[in-house]
């Protein structure tokens, strides 16, 4: 859509055309960016309803937006961008004793987390964009973040949503309870009617990884029946969420960090193996590419870095006591003995920071010593079991070298999850090819694997069009069926999850030049 459309009438809230208006809402922060039709920011939950019934009624494509903080475009794209911060902002009174609380979509977690805080309660998922990015973000995303090792994804910590669905009417959704909406409880018999057949299939073809943000959660919802599961992830191609209640977690007392040195590949892998039973909170990656960069650029003074490793684990233990995280330290030593070729372990604060100060120096050495190169962060979510570890890297420095692409690659180990930053030469004759080339070998390289393209940034419009690839046609054929059931006109988020016919990832490429 390239023209604005009228205001709907029913609509109460602010209605932006300008070009001035709507062009902040273009990009967000990853590579892709689309200049909405116009952007609807609205008063409260029955002004969304009357949105979605005008667009049903229109044929015209809502894509909600929070913060704009998500990576693979799912908060972009033509017709009318939802702005859900702006007047979301609500956080519910902290319920202490059961440990939940109900927040809003605009809330951001690092607000969600000073409200908690006086009753030593967090919410801890914690992607590392935690100042800036909404819960509704995360909620539509399925994010996780370093400690998701020990925490998981959002999923396990949602105990319900509020969602307006692609009719406009609002519903409930808790965890343990069949919803009582009649609208959502023949949209779900549609569902069971396509997945429960299929159980053998989903299950066969599953992939084993410890977090996935990828197509539609089907096998959890097999397992649990709760429509909680299939809501969040689904990056608001089935409902629009205008609320959540979410559970909490007692804030650690204690921290101490163990940093290990690896001169192999394969050590390191089978050190994330060997400390996942001693219970980390994190189990950081820096692989060789990361810390060559850090070395050269002479910003390891806090912590030299030596010449000649393959990566390095950061692993962080939680306790109530010095003492208990004294012990987790040396369980994760003993577990590491014989194949890190140095151990450092610290509980002392400063100490603890230096070791991160490590982790933190990449992206500002990246934007700084880039040159004519553009960091483009487009195969940055890969997981795959934690066992195929070094194989993934090997994959990732393999096909980056042979293109020409110069990367830093980083993520969370314990989970088998990286982040990998390719710098783009834009000046390059046949770059946005080579960009599409990458991303289809290391789709079908993650695939053989056993991993799927996102662990935790979701698949928006850049990896909808590999869906496939990663799942298969059946899969994917039934991810399009909950779609349909969900969204019968295809106003939600189109060609997010699901690709449309003929999508190309980087159709909507942002401009570099």
């Amino acid at each position: 859509m390239n023209r604005s459309p009228d205001r709907p009438a029913e609509f109460a809230g602010q209605w932006l055309v300008a070009p001035e208006e709507r062009a902040p809402y273009a990009g967000a922060s990853g590579i892709l960016a689309v200049v909405p039709g116009a952007v609807a920011v609205p008063r409260d939950a029955a002004d969304v309803g009357a949105l979605v019934r005008w667009a049903a009624e229109s044929d015209t494509p809502l894509v909600p937006r929070g913060a704009g903080t998500g990576m693979p475009g799912g908060n972009v794209g033509v017709g009318v961008v939802v702005d859900l911060m702006r007047e979301f902002r609500r956080v519910g009174p902290v319920q202490a004793g059961a440990r939940l609380v109900d927040v809003q979509p605009g809330v951001t977690l690092a607000e969600l987390n000073t409200a908690c805080s006086p009753a030593g309660l967090h919410f801890p998922v914690d992607p590392s964009s935690g100042a800036r990015c909404t819960l509704g973000g995360m909620l539509a995303n399925n994010s996780a973040g370093a400690h998701s090792v020990k925490y998981g994804s959002v999923r396990a910590w949602t105990r319900a949503v509020d969602a307006v669905l692609a009719t406009g009417e609002r519903v409930r959704v808790e965890r343990g309870r069949r919803p009582e909406h009649p609208a959502l409880r023949a949209v779900l018999d549609r569902v069971d009617a396509a997945v429960r057949p299929a159980r053998a299939e989903i299950e066969a073809r599953w992939p084993r990884v410890r977090k996935n943000s990828s197509g539609y959660a089907l096998l959890d919802y097999l397992r649990t029946g709760d429509a909680v599961d299939l809501l969040v992830g689904s990056e608001g191609t089935l409902a629009l969420l205008v609320g959540g209640t979410l559970r909490l977690a007692p804030r650690p007392s204690h921290r101490g960090v163990a940093f290990l040195e690896f001169t192999s590949l394969e050590d390191a892998g089978a050190a994330v193996q060997a400390i996942l039973p001693a219970g980390p909170a994190t189990c950081e990656m820096l692989d060789r590419t990361f810390l060559e960069l850090v070395r050269n650029a002479g910003a390891d003074e806090a912590y030299p870095l030596r010449p000649g490793l393959e990566a390095v684990l950061i692993v962080e233990m939680e306790g109530d006591s010095d003492a208990e995280v004294r012990e987790g330290l040396q369980r994760v030593q003993t577990a590491a003995r014989g194949r890190a070729s140095r151990v450092v372990l610290a509980t002392d604060p400063g100490e603890r920071e230096r070791l991160w100060e490590i982790r933190h120096a990449a992206s500002p050495i990246i934007a700084r010593e880039a040159g004519n190169r553009v960091s483009m962060q487009f195969i940055e979510d890969g997981v795959v079991p934690v066992d195929r570890l070094p194989d993934y890297v090997r994959v990732l420095r393999r096909v980056l070298a042979e293109h020409g692409l110069p990367a830093v690659i980083f993520g969370h180990a314990g989970d088998g999850n990286l982040h990998v930053n390719p710098l783009v030469d834009v000046h390059a004759p046949g770059w946005r090819d080579t960009l599409e080339a990458v991303l289809a070998e290391i789709a079908a390289e993650i695939a053989a694997l056993g991993g799927t393209l996102t662990g935790e940034h979701g698949d928006g419009r850049l990896r909808a069009p590999y869906l496939e690839t990663i799942w298969g046609a059946g899969l994917l054929d039934l991810f399009r069926e909950v779609k349909e059931a969900f969204d019968p006109k295809g106003i939600l988020n189109p060609g997010v999850k699901v690709p449309l016919p003929g999508q190309r990832p980087f159709a909507a490429l942002r401009r570099y030049d």
